[in-house]
């Protein structure tokens, strides 16, 4: 299970990272009056964005499949 979760971070990471670059991306081209090209790489780091998030998901559903009956014990 741990490790599943190790891989939903990293790729949630990965995803962050593309985002980022696109998002800079698309402010090279606004800056530059190529909207179209710059609203592209909008649309594309939006669509990063999301899969970060399911990634980001997955590894707290993994987390609290593996500790959540601590945090349950703990709070009796």
């Amino acid at each position: 299970m741990a490790k599943n979760a190790v891989e939903h971070h990293e790729k949630a990471a990965e995803h962050h990272e593309h985002a980022a670059r696109h998002h800079r991306e698309a402010a090279s081209h606004h800056e530059s009056g190529d909207h179209q090209a710059a609203a592209h790489h909008a649309h594309v780091a939006h669509a990063h964005m999301l899969h970060a998030s399911e990634h980001a998901s997955e590894a707290t559903k993994a987390h609290a499949e593996a500790h959540g009956g601590q945090f349950k014990a703990a709070a009796q």
